[in-house]
């Protein structure tokens, strides 16, 4: 599958199939109801093709207990072949790079390298998110991590904001040496300001669906 940034609602996305799972990566888990309805199809219609992912072995079922009575409901995940249908920067040269750095130079190698990518990233992130109000800077920024292929995007919740990573194309070079990951809470604190505090509460290498990081406005 091709990646897009295009949202659901544009009449424009790809075909069922991928539109299925692009769903499934940025609101999952999701039921075949819930997927019949924001698709505008039918229930059967839904199934089926739900049916085909998961012959495929690009979706597996996530049993969610019901309040009270009744049997538990069947929601949808990606299995990691569908996560690999989005793209992951050149996943398998990127590993071996990091293995190639690490077995030169060493840690402290390795560690250079990753400082270096840090010092590009701020100075990316400054020169591009630097509106003088909050809510702005919160959407440049997701702005720059949709275009990295972070699938990024901010919501209001209540008096904070969350900015929501669906994707991580560097998933695989951040499993080998979580390093990569190590600086984003200061990187993202620098582009908040003073004013606000940033902490992580869902982690993509933990085993969530994706990585959420709530900005609170200081008092």
């Amino acid at each position: 599958m091709n990646y897009t940034s295009k949202r659901l609602d544009n009449q424009d996305a790809p075909q069922t199939t991928e539109r299925i799972l692009y769903f499934i990566k940025t609101k999952g888990p999701v039921s075949t109801a819930t997927l019949a309805k924001t698709l505008d199809m039918t229930g059967e219609a839904a199934r089926q093709q739900v049916q085909k992912l998961v012959a495929a072995g690009l979706i597996e079922g996530r049993q969610e207990a019901q309040a009270g009575a009744g049997r538990p409901r069947q929601n949808w995940v990606l299995t990691e072949a569908g996560n690999a249908r989005f793209p992951d920067t050149h996943a398998q040269l990127t590993i071996k790079l990091i293995g190639s750095v690490r077995q030169l130079f060493g840690e402290a190698g390795l560690d250079k390298l990753i400082t270096q990518r840090e010092e590009e990233s701020r100075s990316a992130y400054a020169l591009a998110c630097s509106a003088p109000d909050l809510p702005t800077r919160l959407q440049q920024l997701a702005t720059v991590r949709d275009e990295e292929g972070y699938m990024a995007r901010v919501e209001a919740d209540g008096k904070d904001w969350l900015l929501i990573e669906d994707h991580c194309p560097i998933c695989a070079a951040a499993r080998t040496c979580q390093g990569f990951c190590r600086s984003e809470l200061q990187l993202f604190q620098e582009v908040v300001g003073p004013g606000a505090t940033i902490v992580r509460e869902q982690h993509l290498l933990t085993n969530a669906m994706r990585c959420i990081y709530r900005i609170s406005p200081l008092p």
